[in-house]
């Protein structure tokens, strides 16, 4: 089947529209007893909910292997809203949700399961009269492709002849490699088009990212400078101070570079780097993020040990509690050699960036809990202004903060009020909270309600992925040719091993303090 889909709404209604309202549906989430739908699906539902932009005349399904009766499952789920939605409990609204939502106990490879699941939808359908099903699938990747299987071999992924839809949400991570993303694109194609593929990164519904698009191309002054003439270089940073928080055999599968690398982060680099979209259609702003990963400069395994660090880190102290090191997490092997940190210094061979390095890292137990994307402008071309005795000059920078306290900051040079011709770099800042007044909503509420629409802007296509893992695979080949010599390690609570400062002090360069 084509890799790319064609667009089953008006193009110019797309995820930058105006508010919108879906029609009834039905969504089913399968894993429905995980911590994922507890903390963030049904929260964001009732969000939803609330802001009448998913109207009440829809129901949801749980499925998952646990035996949970109905009441049961809607206390969960009630205490999951009052614990992490960002909107207190409405006793009124949850009275109008709770009667909707079902439980079904099955196993996922149990065939009789998707006859009983078919069998509640249908009578679902015949008594609320919705026209659309959202399967969601919420379980560890493993059994994405049982679950697909199975509900093609039960007839769901097809929508009945009345202009109904059925949709499938897939959540990270889609493979460990290309081989294996290939193979799961091939299971999920087999059995459902493209088009009604939404492939969930949550980066993608935050609103800064969103509002990256916005920020360049709806303001002709930064664009302009948006290229490699005036940029000396771009950091993108995703840097957490939580450690594995208990699921160590998980991370010791996929560590820094697959957990963050191949998704969030370059999700972020396609963004900041993509061409201006011939329209805000889906796929003409997906078309120009995959040529980017196109432009990526395919990495040479004997370049790997020049351009990548990896490092793991150790006993330190956090908020200032005393935190062990990562081979000490339950979970995890004594000798592990899995990344807790990954920096990646890349190229994209095109005209916008020839010769404009990006510097991206991704790390646990760093110094705070921030995501950024900072571009440092080139210096002027003859400095009228030196710095005065005991000042470094400081270079014009665009960051765009995308968590925590969303927004934008911009840096440049001010004289300091008096006689002496004194320069200091001074801050021009915007914050969402204060700017608008409002919390932004969550980024699940976002992409759960694209996807109710048919809105695939903001989820990430088949090509997408496996143009990611072809430039990731690179970085695991060059490093399993490395010499064994062990993994740098860091104190928790820092930014990381010294290796990655070296990474770019050998170009004359700095991370960013955060």
């Amino acid at each position: 089947m084509s890799t790319t889909s064609t667009p089953t709404t008006n193009p110019l209604r797309i995820g930058l529209r105006n508010e919108r309202t879906a029609d009834p549906g039905i969504v089913v989430i399968f894993g429905a007893s995980g911590d994922l739908t507890r903390r963030k699906l049904v929260p964001a539902l009732y969000n939803l909910m609330l802001d009448r932009l998913l109207p009440g005349g829809g129901a949801m399904v749980g499925v998952a292997r646990r035996e949970v009766s109905d009441d049961a499952f809607r206390e969960s789920l009630r205490e999951g809203i009052q614990a992490h939605s960002r909107r207190p409990l409405d006793p009124e609204m949850w009275n109008e949700l709770a009667p909707r939502i079902s439980y079904l106990s099955s196993r996922f490879e149990d065939v009789d399961g998707y006859r009983r699941l078919a069998e509640r939808l249908a009578a679902l359908e015949g008594r609320l009269g919705t026209r659309g099903r959202l399967f969601y699938l919420a379980t560890p990747p493993s059994e994405f492709p049982v679950i697909i299987e199975r509900l093609g071999q039960a007839g769901l992924n097809r929508p009945k002849d009345d202009g109904s839809w059925v949709r499938v949400v897939v959540e990270k991570p889609i493979g460990r490699d290309l081989d294996t993303a290939h193979a799961l694109n091939d299971a999920v194609n087999r059995v459902f088009e493209e088009r009604d593929v939404y492939r969930i990164d949550h980066y993608l519904g935050k609103e800064t990212v969103q509002n990256l698009l916005v920020f360049r191309f709806a303001n002709a002054i930064f664009e302009p400078l948006w290229n490699q003439k005036y940029i000396d270089h771009v950091q993108l940073t995703v840097a957490e101070s939580l450690g594995v928080e208990g699921r160590g055999k998980y991370y010791e599968e996929a560590g820094a570079t697959r957990d963050m690398v191949q998704n969030h982060l370059f999700q972020l680099l396609t963004l900041t780097a993509m061409e201006p979209p011939v329209s805000l259609a889906p796929d003409a702003i997906r078309d120009e993020k995959v040529k980017v990963l196109h432009a990526l400069r395919p990495l040479a395994p004997e370049r790997v040990a020049e351009d990548t660090v990896r490092a793991q880190y150790g006993p330190g102290v956090v908020d200032g509690k005393q935190v062990a090191g990562y081979s000490e997490e339950p979970g995890v092997a004594r000798d592990s050699r899995t990344e807790t940190y990954v920096a990646v210094r890349l190229h994209i061979d095109n005209w916008r960036w020839a010769g404009v390095p990006f510097y991206l890292r991704s790390g646990k137990r760093l110094s705070k809990r921030v995501t950024e994307i900072a571009m440092q402008f080139r210096d002027v071309p003859h400095r009228l202004f030196p710095p005065g005795r005991g000042e470094r000059a400081v270079a014009n920078t665009l960051a765009v903060r995308i968590q925590p306290d969303e927004g934008i900051t911009l840096k440049f040079d001010s004289k300091v009020p008096g006689s002496a011709p004194r320069i200091q770099p001074v801050t021009m800042e915007f914050r969402y909270g204060t700017s608008f007044g409002q919390q932004p909503p969550e980024a699940y509420e976002r992409l759960l309600l694209d996807a109710f629409l048919g809105d695939a802007t903001l989820f990430i296509r088949r090509d997408e992925v496996e143009a990611s893992w072809r430039y990731i695979d690179r970085l695991f080949e060059g490093w399993g040719a490395m010499q064994d010599s062990g993994l740098p390690t860091y104190a928790a609570g820092t930014w990381g091993p010294a290796e990655s400062d070296v990474l770019l002090a050998r170009d004359g360069r700095a991370w960013r303090r955060l």
